[in-house]
Parts: structure tokens; sequence; C-alpha cells
């Protein structure tokens, strides 16, 4: 098979490239689960296991930035993936080569809530002073979680409301995007992937576009569950999270006009679910979709 490695302009690189490099005979690429932004593939010689995340897309992130924050990140102790290079293909597009950790965690129980309060809440207290400041930037918050939000106006004008009485704090790290196909297990080990939305932010709205995920495919209960292991964790109290769940619901609403969102035969209804049992929030939303 073609060494794809060989392809790819390296900007930065370890030595491990360099043995993926040496074994285009042995060497092979397949396919793994990708998601809206980009196309990812494990790439493995006898000795190692490598993942290949090529953003050949629309979205064109700062590799560069998600490279070293992972660096810091991994070189602290966290649980994330070993950057191993970054660059272009030929294309272009943005590359980011990492360690293979084990695959997304498809099973949930009590105890697998708990340690993924553990591993966000972890993030959250992480001291942001640790980092270099061009690492861990502060966005819009609307513009950044709502793109073309200005061509739906019944989610604008709530989403604007919410966010101002919100008291929003973008102070922390956040992940942007923790979800259960964002953290691999290997035999009970859990890594965190895709570091593609890190920013300062306010951990609520983090801890909420998780519950919220949760709550739509995994289901009411465990996403029951799941908030009240934040809220054992954390000084937060459940009515201001209900208000970030709003504010969360509202970008998956939006996303799944925009974009194709990943659904089951259970989705809308629990989606509907959550319309009609948070305050903050209406039915009218979903008929609109």
């Amino acid at each position: 098979m073609k060494n794809r490695i060989r392809d790819i302009h390296w900007i930065e690189k370890s030595k491990l490239v360099d043995s993926l490099f040496d074994q285009s005979a042995t060497l092979t690429v397949v396919p793994m689960n990708s998601g809206l932004e980009a196309e990812v593939e494990k790439i493995s010689i006898p000795e190692f296991c490598a993942v290949l995340k090529v953003w050949n897309r629309t979205s064109k992130p700062n590799v560069e930035l998600q490279y070293k924050l992972l660096d810091t990140l991994h070189s602290r102790g966290l649980p994330v993936s070993q950057p191993l290079g970054w660059g272009f293909d030929k294309e272009m597009n943005p590359v980011l080569l990492t360690s293979f950790d084990g695959f997304p965690v498809v099973k949930v129980n009590p105890s697998l809530l708990t340690t993924l309060t553990k591993l966000l809440t972890e993030i959250h207290r992480f001291p942001v002073k640790e980092f270099d400041p061009a690492l861990l930037r502060k966005h819009d918050f609307i513009r950044y979680f709502y793109p073309a939000i200005d061509d739906h106006h019944d989610i604008k004008n709530l989403l604007e409301h919410l966010v101002q009485n919100s008291g929003m704090k973008q102070d922390k790290m956040i992940h942007g995007d923790f979800n259960l196909r964002n953290v691999l297990d290997a035999g009970g080990k859990y890594t965190i992937i895709d570091w593609t939305n890190v920013q300062l932010g306010d951990p609520r709205y983090d801890i909420a576009w998780s519950v919220v995920l949760m709550r739509i495919y995994v289901g009411q209960r465990y996403g029951s569950l799941y908030l009240r292991s934040f809220l054992s964790e954390e000084p937060y109290t459940m009515e201001e999270l209900e208000l970030y769940e709003a504010i969360a619901c509202l970008r998956w609403i939006l996303l799944n006009r925009t974009a194709e969102l990943p659904k089951g035969k259970d989705t809308f209804k629990r989606v509907k679910n959550i319309l009609k049992s948070n305050k903050y929030l209406n039915e009218n939303l979903l008929n609109s979709m």
C-alpha cells in the first residue's frame, strides 16, 4: 500500500514518524469513524499504531495550535493522545498525527458516568496560567459555536437572551465537544480526543453540551444521572445548568438544520422531551427543523 505518511509535508514530527516512513512494505491503513469535519485513519506498523486526521472538508482548524496544546497537556499527565506530528497533505489540508489510544466508548453505566465527569472536570480545573496564551484563546461564544445563526432568527433571538442572562465567564479551559465519541477506551484506560474546539470558556456550557448529547444519544435516565454526577462534583446549581442545557440544546437544533447529524429512531423523541421539560425552551423549535 502507498505510504501516505511520505505524502505529507511535515512541519513538526517525532522520531516515531520517521519509523513510519521506513515501513512502506508493512504499513497498513484502516479507515475509522469520521466526524463532520475530518477524515480519520488508523495507520499501523507491527510495533506501533497511530491515528491520522485530515481536515479535508469545510473546517480548516489551526492544527499547529492543537499539536502544541496536546504536547503541553500530555507532558503534564492529562489523559490525551500523544501528538506525533502535524503538517499538510498535497491539497494543503491540515493534518495531525497522534498515538492510537483505543476505540470510542460504546457501553454506558453509572460507574462510567462518574469517570466521564472526573475527566471533564479535570480539564476545567487545569491551571490555564501554565499555558502559552497563544494556545488557549477566547472566542465570541455565539459566533463560534452557532455558525449561520443569522439565518435562524427563532434560535438567535432566544439564544441571545439566554446568554445575556447566563452570567457566562470565559476563564477556564473547555473541550468544546466532550461526548462518548471523543473518549477512547483501551482496556479501562480513557483518553480524550478531538481538541478542535478547545478554548477559554465557561465549564457550565461544556458540561451542558455533554449532558444534552447524553440525553439525546443514550437516553434521559443516563443523562439525568450524568447531570447529577456533575452537581455532586462541582458547586453548580440545577437552575443554572438547566439554563446552560437550553443554550446547548439550541446548538444541537441549529446544527441539525445545517448539517447531517447522526440520528437514531428515538433521537427526535428525546430532543422533543428536552424541549418540553426545559422551562427555557419550547416545542416550536423542533417543528421548524
